[in-house]
């Protein structure tokens, strides 16, 4: 009778009623299979964790539940409470083992019953354990980095407000709401705080101060399963109204020798699984419900996985579970193939869950919001690599070698996504979106789409142009969060002086790059604000009176929009103009994202998505060739990457003018918006080894070349996004200056003597290309065989526009540099 409704029940969630008839006649197959859908669709192959350390403040407790073997009574000579000192020990352990969280254990106010926890926080100059407590969490944080995660047991609302600075995250069990577990020979009895009403108050509370809270309920301590489902509707009602309850635990008692309960029954496999599943249906999709991996057998895990959970909890590789000593921790290694063996990819989390990390304004106090933003990924979770664009770190090795992994041969739910791609279908945005999302098996199948696309489209041919960067001002009266180059009064200004190249050192570049082999100059610069469209021209002239035979690739579209505006032509004329002077194609720079909301933070006085788009399309309309780019990784995510290519493909199908797309990853290191504690630190290289394989894929087949950027992936980056769909690696740029001053560790030349060994290390076959995608003069490419070393460039100093009072943005651990040692 109950079939139909748990299928009913897939759409929506259950009323009281409903949950009981379910609980009470739903066979467990059937209650399983349903579970398992409604997590598939909340969240997909994903089960989390966190890797945590235990801190337990003190083993003392007002509350004597008769399972429990954490709470312990005084013993002579041990101190009450663990010092600072002892606390950081243990902090830094798992620190340098590389946990994120902190969990802090301890007993409910046991000072309002042992003389020995009163005694001990006198010594410590402690008001209360809680007050302890907050000084214990501050100095972990301040000390260590660790995200400190607190279950200190009941709290008051001043009490919510003294902890919330130094803990993204708390938690209270709520166990029961059995009131039948106070009476006496029950679980519960002689514990004041395991009243359900007072716990049932703390969590409103929580909801109250917008903490993102953890709670659930212990199974098998005398509760009927009736009583299990009215404290899951308890929780989930509270949730209901303050949506704070980030996870439900659902726990196995385990019997524990030294307890009155030390004879009582477990429950078994099948009990828990009900419990879970109904746990499940209760929350539904979205909701986040763990399950601790060690009060299980392993061969029982694929069971529980089935019965619809997402999370295993905190693991520790430091520290035991006090909680459960008899249960130890399963190697996360083997969790991670425990998990893979239920056709799930393990992945780390924070101790605040994905979805409250993505609004830390609401969830976190404000001294919490940068330090969680720079932990997480585009998705919330936790940066679990060391890697970042632009730094020397090696990228992850169990990513690089799922790039070219075998996929399995099993069905997955990107396949279908996959196959309209290869017959170049126009993907929607949640399609693209859940690519940029994938991990494990679903990474590997990306991967190798965009690969086989690459084959099928460019063979094994890898190109490159031999070019000069150059770099003409660097003073800028634009504020762009994400930009270290610019320099200037009116600059996000950081280290270093403005300049304003002549035109004979453009001219003098110009000829010394052709010299060596170039065959293109790339110009950019920043928007001065003395500069009219005129200055453009001029520069067009300059380059093209000293070679005229070389490319000029040069000026992106917010330098054309503003070279058109200071001139008051019309875009289209000043486009004629340019290209009348000498503008062979143009750079796809300045688009960091085309989704204004992402914009109004990275670059507000910035021109819009649509007048970038406008640029191009009238550019292509002339016959001028561009680019196409993106830079991503700081304050953007998979929508917001999903719409840019979506406009690219729209435009591109319109005229044809793009001649490539170009993923720029983010480099934080000097980055005025990642300074201020705004951003993430870039892209994650799963994520940048996506941006490529995904724009492969989205943009099949109206944009044939997808390049990979060597300045900030690095060799071993590239190496890899040659595998995940790429085939050009843009040019060897001779000066690169932009990226460097964001902090990069690359370089600014790749001669091409290096970039064809790299490319014949991969056993691909390297090709020297004009920048559209001709053939250069052979000259040229003998000549950049044999290329004499660069003169030091000559950077015009433009002393009006400098700044005379100290630099404000700094890199944390560098000292503040003033103008004259910038």
């Amino acid at each position: 009778m109950t079939k139909p409704l748990l299928q009913e029940l897939l759409t929506r969630r259950p009323t009281r009623e409903e949950a009981h008839r379910v609980g009470e006649s739903a066979i467990l197959g059937d209650l399983l299979a349903v579970a398992s859908e409604l997590r598939d669709r909340g969240h997909g192959d994903l089960v989390t964790y966190s890797r945590k350390v235990f801190i337990p403040l003190t083993h003392l407790c007002r509350d004597i539940c008769h399972y429990c073997v954490f709470a312990q009574p005084p013993r002579r000579g041990e101190a009450a409470y663990m010092s600072l000192d002892a606390v950081l020990d243990v902090a830094r352990k798992g620190a340098e083992a590389g946990c994120k969280e902190a969990l802090f254990t301890l007993g409910d106010k046991p000072e309002l019953r042992w003389r020995v926890a009163r005694n001990g926080l006198e010594a410590l100059g402690q008001e209360s354990t809680l007050t302890y407590l907050a000084e214990a969490a501050q100095v972990v944080f301040e000390e260590t980095g660790l995200l400190p995660h607190l279950n200190p047991g009941l709290l008051d609302a001043d009490d919510f407000a003294a902890l919330r600075p130094w803990a993204p995250s708390m938690g209270i069990m709520l166990e029961s709401v059995s009131e039948r577990l106070l009476e006496k020979g029950e679980a519960h009895y002689g514990c004041p705080d395991k009243e359900p009403a007072a716990r049932l108050e703390t969590l409103r509370l929580a909801g109250e101060a917008q903490v993102p809270f953890t709670s659930g309920i212990l199974i098998g301590i005398g509760e009927t399963r009736a009583e299990r489902l009215d404290a899951l509707l308890a929780l989930r009602a509270l949730n209901d109204e303050y949506g704070h309850i980030q996870e439900i635990i659902v726990q196995n008692f385990r019997a524990k020798t030294r307890t009155r309960m030390q004879d009582a029954p477990e429950p078994d496999l099948d009990d828990l699984a009900w419990t879970i599943a109904m746990a499940r249906v209760i929350f539904g999709p979205a909701g986040n419900i763990q399950v601790p991996p060690n009060l299980s057998e392993p061969e029982s895990l694929s069971t529980l996985v089935a019965a619809g959970i997402n999370d295993w909890g905190g693991v520790s590789p430091v520290t035991p579970d006090f909680v459960n000593p008899e249960a130890p921790w399963p190697h996360l290694d083997r969790l991670g193939e425990l998990t893979s063996d239920c056709g799930k990819t393990l992945h780390e989390r924070l101790t605040i869950y994905p979805e409250y990390a993505m609004e830390p304004e609401r969830w976190l106090d404000e001294r919490m919001v940068t330090p969680v933003l720079q932990r997480i990924d585009s998705d919330g979770l936790a940066r679990s690599e060391s890697w970042s664009p632009g730094e020397a770190d090696p990228p992850p090795t169990d990513v690089v070698r799922r790039i070219t992994a075998r996929p399995s041969s099993d069905p997955h739910r990107v396949d279908s996504i996959l196959e309209r791609a290869r017959g170049g279908q126009r993907l929607e945005k949640a399609a693209i979106a859940t690519l940029f999302r994938a991990r494990g098996e679903d990474f590997t199948r990306i991967c190798r789409a965009a690969n086989d696309l690459r084959i099928a489209t460019n063979g094994d041919t890898v190109t490159y142009v031999v070019n000069r960067n150059i770099n003409y001002t660097n003073i800028c009266y634009f504020k762009c969060q994400f930009c270290a180059f610019s320099k200037g009064k009116l600059s996000e200004n950081l280290r270093g002086k403005p300049y304003d190249l002549s035109l004979d050192e453009i001219a003098r570049r110009t000829s010394e790059a052709w010299e060596r082999g170039a065959t293109e100059v790339c110009m950019q610069g920043g928007i001065h604000p003395a500069y009219t469209g005129q200055n453009y021209l001029d520069i067009l002239d300059a380059v093209k009176g000293a070679v005229p035979g070389i490319h000029v690739h040069a000026f992106s579209p917010l330098e054309v929009w503003q070279g058109a505006a200071t001139l008051d032509m019309p875009l289209r004329d000043f486009l004629s103009a340019l290209r009348d002077h000498g503008l062979g194609t143009l750079p796809g720079t300045a688009a960091e994202v085309l989704d204004d909301e992402v914009r109004e933070i990275l670059c507000a006085d910035k021109i819009r998505s649509d007048q970038w788009l406008e640029v191009m399309e009238t550019a292509h309309g002339l016959g001028l060739k561009t680019t196409s780019t993106i830079m991503y990784g700081h304050v953007d995510g998979p929508e917001n990457w999903a719409t840019h290519l979506l406009r690219l493909r729209d435009l591109q199908e319109r005229t044809g003018g793009f001649t490539e797309f170009v993923p720029l990853p983010f480099v934080h290191m000097e980055a005025p918006i990642y300074l201020k504690g705004n951003a993430r630190r870039g892209p994650t290289f799963r994520e940048a080894v996506l941006m490529h394989a995904v724009a492969r894929l989205a943009l099949h087949p109206v944009i044939p070349n997808i390049q990979t950027s060597w300045v900030k992936m690095g060799r071993e980056g590239v190496a890899a996004c040659l595998n995940a769909g790429v085939n050009d690696l843009g040019g060897t740029l001779m000066n690169e200056s932009i990226t460097r001053a964001a902090g990069t560790q690359h370089g600014q030349e790749l001669p091409p003597p290096e970039m064809e060994d790299l490319i014949r290390s991969l056993d691909r076959t390297p090709q020297q290309r004009s920048t559209p995608y001709g053939t250069p003069p052979a000259a040229q490419v003998e000549r950049s065989f044999d290329a004499a070393p660069l003169t030091a460039p000559n950077n015009t100093p433009a002393h009006r526009y400098e700044r005379s009072g100290p630099l404000r943005l700094i890199r944390p651990g560098l000292e503040i540099a003033d103008e004259t040692s910038a």
